[in-house]
């Protein structure tokens, strides 16, 4: 299990297609907007929060899933990537603590930076 008192990060490398195992844990009424592939894992933006698989061990086969729901969230940032800075960065303060997430090249943290508006805002 993760220590929450140490800041969470994951880096988010592509838009990827959602998995059918994560849109099987979606409830009613959620929609999930986009999907991420991590370096070893995915993560899942919905209309009401964010799903990160970890999986864990050398085979990969247990997974935990993180869920961050955006009622949690009391403020974000964004940062989109400068000419030395290669990744823009999102970093969620939440009841939980602070999360951070790098987003390569590929990944539009515009796009990113509008779907956590709308839910939260």
């Amino acid at each position: 299990m993760a220590d929450l008192n140490a800041m969470m990060a994951w880096t988010f490398t592509e838009e990827v297609p959602v998995p059918s195992e994560i849109k099987e844990m979606l409830i009613e009424g959620e929609v999930a907007e986009v999907a991420y592939k991590t370096i070893r894992d995915v993560a899942v933006v919905t209309n009401k929060r964010f799903i990160i698989a970890d999986k864990q061990g050398l085979t990969g086969k247990k997974v935990e899933i993180y869920t961050i729901p955006f009622k949690s969230i009391n403020m974000y940032s964004s940062e989109n990537a400068g000419r030395i800075d290669f990744n823009a960065e999102i970093e969620l303060w939440t009841k939980a603590g602070k999360f951070k997430l790098n987003l390569n090249k590929k990944v539009d943290v515009r796009k990113l930076d509008k779907i956590i508006a709308a839910a939260i805002l």
